[in-house]
């Protein structure tokens, strides 16, 4: 089975850093046919900042609407500068226990978006 490209946001950022970003979809329903669930693997993210002044972004991995001490996975505290954009890249894999959580220090200032794949869990 194929993954199929995949795209989120761009969603502007709120300040509360505990806010659910991303998260796979489950797959329920019909008969005797079992359920399985979707991945996403994140290629890139790249953060915008819309505003004359520098803010900063913090993201973690782990349960909705949380940011534990060790979930920390890209830029906690990291600057964007004015009017310009961070971009990540790697292979970070969400399954659908996972959730990408976060914030801005100034509401609305800074937008993500993000590419990948999204593919069923075997």
């Amino acid at each position: 089975m194929n993954n199929k490209a995949f795209r989120f946001g761009p969603i502007a950022l709120t300040a509360t850093l505990t806010t659910n970003i991303l998260n796979p979809p489950t797959g329920t329903g019909g008969v005797n046919g079992g359920s399985s669930s979707a991945y996403i693997i994140l290629r890139h993210i790249r953060i915008v900042n819309k505003t004359v002044g520098a803010v900063t972004f913090s993201l973690w991995l782990g349960a909705t609407g949380a940011n534990a001490a060790g979930s920390e996975i890209i830029g906690i505290g990291k600057s964007v500068p004015a009017n310009d954009s961070i971009d990540w890249y790697g292979y970070l894999r969400l399954d659908a226990a996972d959730f990408l959580v976060g914030g801005a220090s100034a509401a609305t200032s800074l937008s993500i978006e993000g590419e990948g794949e999204i593919g069923i869990a075997g």
